[in-house]
């Protein structure tokens, strides 16, 4: 097989695996806002999809600058996703914003960002697997990344809010129980 075809098909699975937390999340937010517009659906595909392509970036560029400082702080990286997502599905069960002065634009936000990290926190250490990639393989494989995870929430945020509608008052308490149980199911795997 030729090879770049693949480092191709590498990326594309690397992406799929990466993406799925990101796509359950999608999932959890297309049912607690099933009517939604479509500016803020790219939007949360988008930044998604952003952190999925950084986090690997900066895995490879600690690997190939600071290894030995950041191999300290490994360990930790997938231990604070599941509380993360833990804190996330609470706060949708609840429906109870940590900072109720902020305007619901800024909530919504600040929530967007704590899940686009939660999700690709793991992604990091994937930027270890592309150790002996050129910088230029390395930037394209973080680009596939993203696009698969940008199409991955796209189809999860729509997803989401066709069953959201259903769903209609249950669908936050949903989207919450979703998030809850992804930050059980990564705490069993790390911790066990």
């Amino acid at each position: 097989m030729n090879e770049s075809f693949l480092f191709l098909l590498h990326s594309l699975l690397l992406g799929t695996g990466l993406a799925m937390d990101a796509f359950s999340v999608s999932l959890a937010d297309g049912l607690h806002d099933p009517w939604m517009g479509r500016r803020k659906t790219f939007f949360i595909a988008g930044l998604f999809a952003g952190f999925q392509f950084l986090m690997p970036l900066i895995g490879w560029v600690c690997l190939h600058t600071i290894l030995e400082t950041f191999r300290i702080f490994a360990i930790w990286i997938p231990r604070i996703t599941p509380f993360l997502l833990f804190c996330l599905g609470a706060d949708m069960i609840h429906e109870k914003g940590s900072c109720e002065a902020l305007s619901p634009f800024q909530e919504d936000l600040r929530q967007l960002l704590t899940q686009g990290a939660a999700t690709s926190v793991d992604a990091l250490s994937v930027g270890f697997t592309l150790a002996d990639c050129e910088f230029p393989a390395a930037l394209t494989c973080c680009l596939i990344i993203a696009g698969v995870t940008f199409l991955l929430c796209l189809g999860g945020l729509q997803l989401g809010r066709r069953f959201g509608t259903k769903l209609s008052d249950h669908a936050s308490l949903l989207g919450g129980v979703i998030l809850f149980f992804l930050g059980v199911r990564l705490f069993l795997e790390v911790f066990l």
